[in-house]
């Protein structure tokens, strides 16, 4: 029975590039690119002491995440300020306004995966969430 199921990867991947195509008008609609959200969801846990310690935190290139904050900054949704206690570094934090359009994509977001698991019973739906949040949380930490 095991060799008739799809591979991890592939499963996942296939589930990743279907999320991804119907979180995309989620996320036009709150003018976001997907890695502007990648950002703005991670600065919502706190702010970032350096902007590399924010690149780490979203698996991002730190010279490929400086022109997403620069765009992100200059539309109020974060803002950078100089670390008191190195000059060289910034604090990169959540604006007031980048808050409002986490929610906002968060909750086209949940409705979108609402429609993906409809077909699962409730139990089946809180079973996959639970255990997919665990693996998730589980890779996070790992180097």
């Amino acid at each position: 029975m095991d060799e008739q199921r799809h591979d991890l990867g592939a499963a996942f991947g296939r589930l990743t590039r279907a999320m991804i195509e119907a979180e995309t008008p989620v996320l036009r609609a709150n003018e976001v690119e997907m890695w502007d959200y990648a950002v703005l969801s991670a600065l919502e846990e706190g702010p970032a002491p350096t902007q590399s310690e924010l690149a780490t935190r979203v698996g991002r290139d730190k010279t490929r995440l400086i022109p997403i904050l620069d765009r992100l900054e200059a539309r109020g949704l974060l803002g950078r300020t100089p670390d008191p206690a190195d000059r060289r570094n910034r604090v990169v934090a959540l604006t007031a306004e980048g808050r409002a359009v986490v929610r906002s994509c968060r909750r086209g977001i949940r409705t979108v995966e609402a429609d993906l698991l409809a077909e699962l019973d409730p139990g089946e739906r809180s079973v996959f969430v639970s255990v997919l949040d665990r693996l998730a949380e589980r890779v996070r930490h790992r180097p």
